[in-house]
């Protein structure tokens, strides 16, 4: 496999010197949009399949794409429940031809990842794993509050806990990611490269990156979970 896919081009050279004020104010302000009624429907659907697997626990693949990951994440773990969350229906509909044998712990949904977040917060769902695998990185510097480590959901993906892991191609991001996950949960990360090759990658764009020559990063930590900040993050 070939590709030709341009590195991320950026005018951010570094972290971005407004970060961690950034993620500060998050952190102390509530969230109160409404949730909207179909991002309810898809959550109630999804926590409905995990929950008719039995005593299973539960796998995040946040900005699951074409479910690629998702189905990945299911054959490597089959004792786990495993929900891909995408925004676009027509990422989740497309005619991709999935093998036969295609495992059963596994469920895809279209939702609106900001809304199935802080639902899971809400009714104190929390995931032993959640992957973030090559989010659009929003590499221009005024871009930094569309990339999630500075959206104001952020704070709320951490209070979530478990096991987290981000990729992506871009180094400033995970490093911006890294730092961001310290600073909400005092537990040092760091960023390290992830080999792949693209018969090994979890996604359609880690192999293409990976064809491409690209350096992949990621960055991964163990966080506690923190239902007492559900109240505290969001307008109940």
């Amino acid at each position: 496999m070939h590709a030709n896919s341009r590195p991320v081009q950026s005018n951010q050279a570094s972290l971005h010197e407004q970060l961690q004020a950034v993620v500060a104010k998050h952190a102390a302000t509530a969230f109160r949009k409404p949730v909207a009624a179909v991002n309810l429907e898809a959550f109630t659907t999804s926590i409905a399949a995990w929950k008719s697997h039995g005593d299973t626990p539960l796998i995040l693949d946040a900005g699951c794409g074409v479910g690629l990951s998702t189905r990945k994440l299911a054959q490597t773990f089959p004792d786990s429940f495993v929900i891909g969350v995408d925004q676009s229906a027509d990422r989740l509909s497309r005619d991709v031809r999935w093998p036969a044998d295609l495992p059963e712990n596994f469920i895809t949904v279209r939702a609106d990842l900001v809304d199935y977040w802080r639902l899971m917060l809400a009714e104190g769902i929390y995931p032993r794993q959640h992957y973030l695998l090559y989010p659009n990185p929003w590499p221009k510097k005024s871009q930094l509050g569309r990339r999630w480590h500075g959206h104001a959901i952020f704070p709320v993906v951490v209070a979530l806990g478990g096991r987290i892991e981000c990729r992506s191609n871009w180094k400033t991001y995970i490093d911006e990611f890294a730092l961001s996950l310290h600073q909400l949960s005092g537990i040092t990360v760091h960023a390290e490269m992830h080999d792949s090759t693209p018969a090994e990658a979890l996604t359609p764009f880690e192999a293409k990156y990976a064809s491409s020559g690209h350096a992949l990063w990621r960055c991964c930590a163990e966080l506690p979970q923190r239902p007492g900040l559900a109240g505290m993050l969001m307008n109940s």
